[in-house]
């Protein structure tokens, strides 16, 4: 059996689709049970949990449990704390560093020794615009200001002690450090120092569907390294059977990608060119972060080899899985937050 806890957000559903299709027998456990039934229609198993509640480790399985996905935590784009009028340090680590502990407590106890959790592309902000692919070895390198500043401080404190579990109790602990996860799901609003903002291919896409043009602030050839979630979903599946799954891993594309290949391959799928066109907006700032992954260490010790290193696939992808409906519950239920 795969426990996947937080099975019940926008990579866990994925996921769980996934380890479905290649015949593992899953267990889905999360906070919100509105979503209980689409994941036992999935073929999955359900259980209430959250990571912060020990007590809630007791109804777990004690037996059979090939491997644990940490995929639940407290993310900033999903934290409404405004952060000029309240701290929200605390409920980071409570949620991301102690909840990780939990888990590993619970895996410890019951002979459970491979645990695959998240890590954030934050922790090594200081090489982004360097012009080189970041490698797994790359120093901490971050920011002590920001919504992302404590939230990385926790990713990097539950990191450290999966580390710890490795050296000290023998586990098999591993984390992906992940950018931008696209794909459907409930993150057409993210948030942002609290305050909600609608997200940029949100934006870009109802600008197409629309026929509105796109605007691109600042540089339009800014490139950055994302990741579609069918492939995050292929990685974890991969990651469990591997005997060689330990540590830290890179998952992303590998690939380059800019501003300006988003808006047309957006364009293209979502609209019509006769309609939407291209406005270039030198004047605007634009914050959006450069930065390339190696991912070498992904494809040597679980043979990870993303699908969607093409854009315009991805965004084909996205269409098909919005038109069809699937999410729907997933996407609503998070509007309603």
């Amino acid at each position: 059996m795969i426990i996947v806890i937080g099975a019940t957000g926008f990579i866990g559903m994925y996921t769980v689709e996934k380890l479905i299709a290649n015949g593992k027998d899953v267990l889905a456990t999360g906070r919100n049970t509105a979503l209980a039934d689409t994941l036992i229609q999935m073929g999955a198993k359900f259980q209430t949990l959250d990571i912060t509640h020990e007590e809630d480790f007791d109804y777990l399985p004690q037996t059979d449990v090939e491997a644990v996905l940490l995929l639940g935590g407290l993310l900033p784009a999903n934290a409404k704390a405004d952060l000029v009028k309240e701290e929200n340090a605390a409920e980071y680590f409570r949620v991301n560093v102690i909840g990780t502990i939990n888990v590993l407590e619970y895996c410890r106890r019951n002979g459970i020794r491979k645990v695959i959790g998240c890590c954030t592309y934050s922790d090594v902000a200081g090489a982004w615009r360097k012009g080189y692919a970041i490698k797994e070895t790359e120093p901490r390198n971050y920011y002590y200001t920001g919504d992302h500043a404590v939230y990385v401080f926790s990713k990097n404190a539950s990191n450290d002690v999966m580390e710890y579990y490795n050296q000290q109790h023998g586990m098999q602990c591993a984390w992906f450090r992940f950018p931008p996860v696209y794909g459907v799901g409930p993150h057409s609003t993210i948030y942002v120092n609290g305050k909600a903002y609608k997200s940029g291919i949100q934006t870009f896409i109802e600008n197409a569907q629309n026929g509105k043009d796109i605007e691109l602030w600042g540089d339009p050839h800014i490139v950055r390294d994302i990741i579609y979630v069918k492939d995050v979903a292929d990685a974890f599946a991969k990651a469990i059977e591997s005997p060689k799954t330990y540590g830290l891993y890179n998952m992303t594309s590998g690939t380059e990608l800019d501003l300006q290949q988003q808006a047309e391959a957006v364009i293209e799928v979502f609209g019509d060119p006769r309609k939407s066109k291209i406005v270039y907006r030198p004047d605007k700032q634009n914050n959006t972060p450069s930065f390339l992954f190696d991912m070498s260490k992904a494809r040597e010790d679980f043979g990870f080899v993303p699908q969607y290193t093409s854009y315009i696939d991805m965004m084909k992808d996205y269409k098909k899985e919005m038109e069809s409906g699937r999410w729907d519950q997933m996407i609503s239920l998070r509007k309603k937050d």
